[in-house]
C-alpha cells in the first residue's frame, strides 16, 4: 500500500511540473545524439593531454587528440593520423564556451586558402 501511494505521489508530481521531471528523464544516449545538433554543457573539459605527435607519414595528416563528452563526462580521444586531402587543412576538435557554458566543435576539413589564394565562400 506504501509503495502504490508513494508512486500515485510521484506520478501527480510529474503531471503537475513536467518540466522539472523532463530534463531528469533524458538519457545519456539522448544527451549525446543532441552534441551533433550543438548542445551546450555547463562542465569545462580538462587541459588536453599532451601527446608525443609521430613523425610526418607522407600522404597522412596528423588529428590531434581531444576531449568529447560522453553520456556525463569528459572522455580524451587519442591522436591519430588520416588520409590528406589535397586542397584542404584539418581544423582540429575544439570546445567553444558560449552563453556561460561549453560546445564542441567538431574537426574538419577546410579550404586552404592560403595555399590557393581563393574564397571558399564565393
Amino acid at each position: 500500500m506504501m509503495k502504490r501511494t508513494l508512486y500515485t505521489a510521484l506520478a501527480a508530481v510529474a503531471i503537475s511540473t513536467p518540466a522539472l521531471i523532463a530534463p531528469a528523464m533524458i538519457s545519456p544516449a539522448a544527451a549525446q545524439a543532441n552534441m551533433s545538433i550543438g548542445l551546450t554543457i555547463g562542465t569545462p573539459p580538462p587541459a588536453p593531454i599532451f601527446e608525443v605527435v609521430p613523425a610526418p607519414r607522407v600522404g597522412y595528416v596528423w588529428a590531434p587528440g581531444f576531449w568529447h563528452w560522453e553520456g556525463s563526462r569528459h572522455v580524451w580521444h587519442a591522436g591519430y593520423w588520416m588520409p590528406e586531402r589535397r586542397g584542404y587543412h584539418w581544423m582540429p576538435d575544439r570546445w567553444n564556451q558560449v552563453n556561460g557554458g561549453w560546445r564542441h566543435e567538431a574537426g574538419h576539413w577546410d579550404h586552404d586558402v592560403e595555399r590557393h589564394g581563393w574564397n571558399h565562400w564565393h
